[in-house]
């Protein structure tokens, strides 16, 4: 699983399609069978995001903070806007065979694990706390809150408190007692592979097939879209001059993401009928972008003279300086991308604009 990107999530969730299309009854026995294989995924995806919040240090200085909230800002909260005006137009269905629920849900995450394995070769150590962002975005509440806030979705209140109790519980604990960082850990790498078969379970191997195909075409649309608003805000807000290129990694779609449809649908049972496609269409956007954003980013580096091999190169200084570190915390989905390998520290490299 690990030489497949995020095939931690997708291998099992395959599986569970398998047994979901060929033999729906084999996991219905009861007991702790069903509780496991087939009942688990919405508990399973509470523990992951409560972990999650463990991960985040309130300690965080300001300039890892700027780079957070530009990631968060580029990546989440503008393409999900821009999803919504156009669910505004078209309504649920979406376009070309592609729900709402989908391009919402491929949208407005990223994939942790990916950026900070591509920071941590690349970037300095302002990019790789940026990754508060995505543990920020990593999670169905972001898409509930646009599909609540904007009329498109029926989202009673409390269920858009229900999903982000777990993650600020979470950044609680683990700021309370940091020991809880080390205890949760390896909670990712244990549940998903569970959640993501019992995902599967609800999901039809036919709309594994025609969502995986239009799930492609949308990854390929994901990173340069979303890492070029990424990079925008590297180029213009940040001001990192020649490692602006670097936002190009966060054009990616959450391995974590495949989950939200069917928790949107349990807060709002109209979008049932989308959960077994966008699902599959997730699960494909998944997988492409963790391979093309990181060429994308690389090349960009590239083209400016600004990669070489092992790390970037020298820049002249920035005066606006980067002083504050954080380190940055275990992502959820590094487990999921399944070869962020090799965050060893490298010597410093200020990257000035």
């Amino acid at each position: 699983m690990q030489r497949i990107p995020g095939g931690l999530m997708l291998i099992p969730l395959i599986l569970g399609a398998i047994f979901g299309t060929f033999a729906p009854g084999a996991l219905g026995i009861g007991s702790f069978t069903t509780a496991l294989f087939q009942d688990s995924a919405l508990p399973l995806i509470a523990l992951l995001i409560f972990a999650t919040g463990t991960q985040v240090s309130l300690r965080t200085g300001g300039p890892i903070l700027a780079h957070a909230g530009t990631l968060l800002v580029m990546k989440s909260l503008i393409p999900a806007t821009l999803v919504v005006l156009l669910g505004l137009g078209v309504g649920l269905d979406g376009l070309l065979g592609i729900s709402l629920l989908a391009l919402l849900a491929s949208m407005d995450n990223s994939n942790g694990g990916l950026w900070l394995a591509f920071s941590g070769q690349y970037g300095d150590e302002r990019d790789r706390g940026a990754y508060v962002a995505s543990a920020i975005n990593d999670g169905p509440f972001l898409t509930l809150l646009f599909l609540g806030a904007s009329g498109l979705g029926d989202i009673p209140f409390l269920a858009l408190l229900g999903a982000i109790v777990p993650f600020l519980l979470g950044v609680l604990v683990g700021n309370i007692d940091a020991e809880w960082r080390r205890v949760v850990q390896p909670v990712p790498n244990i549940v998903i592979p569970f959640f993501a078969f019992s995902l599967g379970t609800g999901i039809d191997l036919g709309d594994i097939v025609t969502g995986g195909v239009t799930g492609l075409a949308l990854g390929l649309v994901i990173a340069p879209f979303t890492g070029g608003l990424v990079y925008l805000g590297y180029r213009y807000i940040l001001r990192r001059g020649t490692m602006s290129g670097l936002g190009f990694a966060a054009g990616t779609t959450a391995g974590n993401a495949i989950a939200t449809p069917a928790v949107v649908a349990a807060a709002d049972p109209r979008f049932e009928e989308y959960v077994g496609t966008a699902t599959a269409q997730v699960a494909a956007s998944a997988l492409v972008t963790a391979i093309v954003a990181p060429l994308i980013a690389a090349y960009a580096l590239k083209r400016k003279g600004a990669l070489r091999q092992g790390g970037v190169t020298e820049e002249p200084e920035d005066p606006a300086g980067a002083a504050g570190a954080a380190d940055a915390p275990a992502s959820a989905d590094d487990a999921v991308h399944g070869s962020a390998g090799g965050l060893a520290d490298r010597p410093e490299q200020e990257q000035r604009a």
